[in-house]
């Protein structure tokens, strides 16, 4: 009885690391998109988690080729509690990084960045 006991702990156990590795916050869709290549400077950029982020600790910055942050004001948290955006000042051509750190409802922190270049106006 003891060996099914102690088998039965060890599945739960598993399960319960399997279940928390799935609730870690990851970007499921960007505005702009990783990669993409805009024709006017964005208003704002923002990114939809796959699981609720933690407003206290959530980051993003959008960051010019020189390292400079193009953000007016702090990250904007959405209500749907997996959202966050940042407006940005007016956007020059170039290429732009965009940086964000976030603490999921499991308190696992993630973070990433991606780049989205604004392509200069045609004439």
């Amino acid at each position: 009885m003891h060996k099914w006991t102690g088998l039965m702990l060890i599945g739960a156990l598993l399960a319960a690391t399997a279940g928390g590795a799935r609730a870690h916050s990851f970007p499921q869709e960007q505005s702009p998109a990783a990669g993409q290549t805009v024709t006017a400077s964005p208003p704002q950029v923002t990114i939809k988690f796959d699981a609720p982020i933690e407003k206290l600790f959530a980051q993003l910055q959008v960051l010019d080729s020189a390292g400079r942050n193009q953000a007016l004001g702090p990250p904007i948290y959405g209500a749907d509690g997996t959202t966050l955006s940042i407006k940005l000042v007016p956007l020059k051509p170039g290429d732009y990084t965009v940086k964000w750190a976030v603490v999921g409802a499991d308190t696992h922190r993630t973070q990433g960045s991606y780049t989205f270049t604004v392509a200069p106006a045609s004439s």
